[in-house]
């Protein structure tokens, strides 16, 4: 029992993108909130309380999907992992949850992950014992698989430590943080469509050529080689998925000319984020932002398709804790 006494925390954890065209499911950087027109990030506060369990007592947020969203806790992204740590765990107290969601959901911006991640870290925060970060990156991937209906690590782990990922495995736990050339940002630019994750994964065909397989593997390679090198040709050059984006593509309206305009303006590469349908438009110093930016909305446009855009860093920061209460007497 805590005997009245309270501790309470708050970790805030960034949007995503994943896949980066060439890494399905093992590839994903962090968003920075940098010329955002939209939140890019997600709020979780956890306080200890007597009542044993977890209880998730408020969701707010702008999106006007969270009317859908369970309140359930053992249904809810970012509840479902600290219910299973709780009782991994013995916990002889309760966890009392509420969720600030910026980032969309059904946007193809790792909104499962940012909610199930700042969740952890916060939960962490509060424990007796801190959790060791594969144990974090574990619950928060029970979030992530209650979305996506299958476990993948490409958003959890850049929403947890920052920057571009490699997700090597998942168990036992392994990523590799990728070098980001320091003047590469991220045109996003983000329709007001909605995707169902589990549905858009559903449709993605079991079986690759062994062609496709072969010239995918030399773009991935290809793409990190590029990143550690700092060679822009090379990382241009390898920016290519033959395998999701020409599956996922004909969803999105005027996607082939939105891709089409942006190269056009100077991006070293375009794909869909995630299961979509956003789009990130990758630029270094050389390109112009804002032409950009414009030119994906254009072109989205004249597909009649109304977005918004914004920018970020590539090598944004991970899940941190803003906000801590140490254990009180009343």
């Amino acid at each position: 029992m805590l005997d009245q006494r309270l501790q309470h925390a708050t970790a805030v954890a960034p949007a995503t993108i994943a896949n980066v065209a060439v890494g399905f499911d093992i590839l994903g950087f962090s968003l920075s909130e940098v010329d955002g027109a939209i939140g890019l990030s997600d709020r979780v506060r956890v306080e200890r309380v007597e009542k044993p369990g977890v209880h998730l007592v408020e969701i707010r947020g702008d999106d006007a999907l969270l009317n859908a969203l369970p309140d359930d806790p053992k249904a809810n992204t970012a509840t479902a992992g600290l219910v299973q740590m709780a009782i991994d765990k013995k916990l002889d107290f309760g966890l009392e949850v509420r969720v600030f969601k910026g980032v969309p959901t059904s946007r193809g911006l790792g909104g499962a992950a940012t909610s199930a991640v700042a969740a952890v870290v916060a939960a962490s925060a509060v424990l007796d014992t801190p959790l060791s970060l594969p144990e974090r990156f574990k619950y928060a991937l029970l979030g992530e698989t209650l979305a996506a209906g299958q476990p993948h690590g490409d958003n959890v782990a850049p929403a947890m430590l920052g920057g571009l990922i490699l997700v090597r495995a998942m168990d036992p736990f392994d990523v590799v943080r990728i070098p980001v050339p320091h003047d590469f940002g991220a045109v996003v630019v983000v329709p007001e469509l909605a995707v169902d994750v589990r549905l858009s994964r559903a449709q993605l065909s079991e079986t690759l050529p062994l062609k496709a397989h072969v010239a995918q593997s030399a773009n991935l390679a290809g793409f990190i080689t590029g990143c550690f090198r700092d060679d822009r040709e090379l990382i241009t050059r390898s920016l290519h998925d033959l395998v999701v984006e020409p599956q996922r593509a004909p969803t999105i309206p005027g996607f082939a000319a939105v891709k089409d305009a942006a190269l056009k303006a100077g991006a070293l590469g375009v794909s869909i984020s995630g299961a979509g349908p956003t789009l990130f438009a990758l630029h270094d110093f050389r390109a112009r932002k804002s032409q950009i930016a414009e030119a994906m909305l254009n072109a989205f446009e004249e597909a009649g398709v109304n977005a918004r855009a914004f920018h970020s860093p590539v090598n944004g920061l991970g899940a941190h804790i803003i906000e801590r209460g140490p254990i009180l007497d009343r």
